[in-house]
């Protein structure tokens, strides 16, 4: 680890001189380029430089100790000791997290996908529960959210749902989100106050940028029809709704919530690439099974991550065994505490991984 460490710092110093270099300035695409790996780079460096002086610290405290004979001096110095070796393992595990490898997409936007499951119009109706849940959460990170594709029960339930959120780091707090989702209440429609419960598949996909998949237009079958609401209502006159498919993949996306043709289409492309980009991950992933039992999730869609329980006004992570008791304020977008519990997991276990492969 020292040695990476070091090699980090210098590094870090090089990069330092290099973009204060006149002539890479002016080369402004490799100047950015630069300055955001110099960026990256600035923490782990702060870290390191920290430890090293608390090192030296307790280095000099050591000599003294052994140099003095004044026994009131020595029991100053050894508390001073105990309280360096705490400060020095604390910023040992905050290195070591620094440490571990990137999740490439974990600064990506996300593109989100609620579908009600088992359970009829009460998985619906719980769908739109969370995507009320997820948009307050993004209202409190101060990121923003806008509908791709919608398709709601005239009661107000989620059928399928498709958004974005934008915002730092979004697909890192958001990906722990994906599969399903299951609910325990009495609902409205029910007289004889009977407990359901009812399913709701999440998937959070990292957006997909121009430079992650390059589709080729011919691999594309675009139809446009004729947009639709409840129970068949016209929402357009024209044929502005967009059905894309992919033709390799088979993957099919379509968009009607805009009055433009051209929107609905710039929408769906942006849900085909983030699924292909999506597709693309797992398959990498499957490649390295082994080690994705060291996460928290698969993110398998089908894995049955949390309960939600009316009656007990409890939400429970099967995943890290971790129980709310705040079900309302947690629905409210309050997932803060569940976000970084299963982040701390995912990281702690990535560590202990780690270790045992050293």
């Amino acid at each position: 680890m020292l040695e990476k460490l070091n090699f980090i710092e210098d590094r870090y110093e090089e990069l330092s001189h290099v973009i204060a270099d006149p002539e890479v300035i002016a080369r402004q695409e490799e100047w950015q380029r630069l300055v955001k790996e110099h960026s990256s780079l600035e923490e782990i460096v702060s870290k390191y430089r920290e430890l090293k002086n608390i090192q030296q610290e307790q280095d000099d405290a050591q000599d003294m100790l052994e140099e003095t004979s004044d026994n009131e001096f020595k029991q100053m110095i050894e508390l001073e000791l105990d309280e360096l070796s705490s400060r020095e393992e604390a910023l040992l595990q905050e290195v070591r997290l620094l440490l571990l490898p990137k999740d490439p997409m974990d600064e990506k936007n996300v593109v989100m996908e609620i579908r009600g499951g088992a359970g009829g119009d009460e998985a619906a109706l719980f769908g739109a529960v969370l995507y009320r849940m997820y948009s307050r959460y993004t209202e409190r990170q101060g990121w923003r959210l806008d509908i791709l594709s919608s398709n709601f029960t005239e009661l107000g339930g989620v059928k399928e749902l498709i958004f974005t959120i934008e915002g730092k780091g979004a697909f890192s707090r958001l990906k722990y989100e994906s599969g399903v989702h299951r609910v325990q209440r009495i609902p409205t429609t029910e007289s004889g106050g009977r407990i359901h419960t009812s399913t709701v598949t999440v998937a959070v996909l990292p957006e997909a940028e121009d430079v992650d998949i390059d589709i080729n237009p011919n691999d594309l079958r675009i139809d446009v029809f004729r947009s639709s609401g409840h129970g068949g209502q016209s929402v357009n006159t024209t044929d502005s709704a967009v059905r894309i498919t992919h033709l390799p993949t088979g993957l099919v996306v379509s968009c009607q919530d805009e009055k433009s043709q051209l929107k609905n289409k710039e929408k769906a492309l942006k849900v085909l690439k983030a699924r292909l980009l999506d597709m693309a991950i797992q398959e990498k992933e499957s490649e390295y099974a082994q080690n994705r039992k060291t996460q928290v999730g698969t993110g398998d869609r089908s894995e049955r991550i949390r309960t939600y329980n009316y009656p007990q006004g409890r939400v429970t992570d099967h995943r890290i065994g971790l129980t709310i008791h705040q079900l309302e304020d947690f629905l409210d977008g309050n997932i803060n505490e569940m976000v970084r519990e299963l982040a701390q997991t995912e990281q702690a276990k990535k560590l202990q991984s780690q270790f045992s492969e050293a």
